[in-house]
């Protein structure tokens, strides 16, 4: 900085003003620094000054799994939406979803020197009252529990349940079964809930539900089971890559989709129109996710007040070629 400062007939005070966008210093003061700065090869040290000013320009991310779907793509929401707005992101991955490992997850957080973390638990934990986080740090959380206890951003599984089972309903079908989620998943349990729920309000049977763990594998074994239940004409899968496991089966047992079992999704993820036949499914928009995650926490960094509660983000039915009526009757 004293070279700089020496080169551009300046002081080091200036020098410093400059470097931290001081909008005091006139303009033709300010270019003589720059140009310095690019003649000596300088570089304001960074570290240098979070340490000192207490901004560091990161945000921390703790997520469970980077198996998800859900996760990988909220996680690039977050990156991307953080970056427009000049900050990095230090992600914690964790091997397993318990209390100790989200208290171990904070406490290196804080070494690694974060303005705020963000959550992306998508199962139930941080309603257990023993859990206890920093007080000073800024928390966001996604798909999760939490209640009232911190700020929570999520895509409205309740909506996208209604309408898919609603699409079934109003194609025909008498009822429509369910592969759920995980069970420890809270979003498999807000889209179980939201599926027994719609079929009620109608007054249809309930039938038994089948589960799998979000991975086309379990989600084959399932299409196996309702290959050969002669009364199944729909189901409603909790996310696509079970559905393309479910697909997969009906083929080789040769039960036709959609003429004999019509078969609707949950995610929208790129693939699932090129399934065949191509997915009906429910559109989740990560990237609002994200966005409305990194607004937070930066109203929070401003000082501004962020309420507990939940912001739910919209989500919308894409009819494709895979649901059609007991008869073979098509979408449209």
């Amino acid at each position: 900085m004293a070279d700089v400062a020496r080169v551009a007939g300046v002081s080091s005070q200036t020098v410093s003003r400059v470097s931290n966008g001081d909008s005091a210093v006139i303009e033709s003061t300010r270019q003589r620094v720059l140009d310095a700065m690019k003649e000596l090869g300088y570089r304001p040290n960074s570290a240098a000054r979070a340490l000192k000013s207490g901004d560091f320009r990161t945000i921390g991310v703790i997520t469970m799994s980077l198996s998800s779907t859900g996760n990988v793509r909220t996680l690039e929401a977050i990156a991307n939406c953080a970056s427009r707005a000049g900050y990095a992101v230090t992600l914690i991955p964790l091997d397993a979803p318990t209390q100790d490992n989200v208290r171990g997850a904070f406490t290196r957080l804080d070494e690694l020197a974060v303005d705020a973390v963000v959550l992306i638990m998508e199962v139930h934990l941080l309603d257990t009252k023993s859990l206890t986080l920093p007080p000073h740090v800024k928390v966001v959380v996604v798909d999760s529990d939490a209640g009232d206890r911190f700020h929570v951003v999520d895509t409205d599984q309740h909506q996208g349940t209604r309408m898919a089972v609603r699409h079934l309903l109003d194609l025909g079908h008498r009822t429509v079964r369910h592969l759920a989620g995980p069970e420890e998943s809270f979003a498999a349990g807000r889209r179980q809930a939201a599926w027994e729920a719609a079929l009620r309000a109608e007054g249809r049977e309930v039938p038994p539900l089948l589960r799998g763990d979000w991975t086309p594998e379990s989600g084959y074994e399932a299409g196996l089971q309702l290959a050969q239940d002669p009364d199944c004409t729909a189901v409603f899968v909790a996310n696509d890559q079970m559905a393309l496991g479910v697909l997969r089966a009906l083929h080789e047992r040769g039960r036709r989709v959609p003429e004999d079992i019509s078969v609707v999704g949950f995610d929208d993820i790129a693939e699932s129109a090129s399934f065949i036949p191509p997915l009906t499914t429910v559109h989740q928009d990560f990237a609002k996710v994200g966005e409305l995650c990194v607004e937070a926490i930066l109203r929070e960094l401003r000082g501004e007040t962020v309420e507990g509660g939940r912001t739910l983000v919209p989500t919308r039915l894409v009819v494709r070629r895979s649901a059609a009526g007991p008869w073979g009757t098509t979408a449209e």
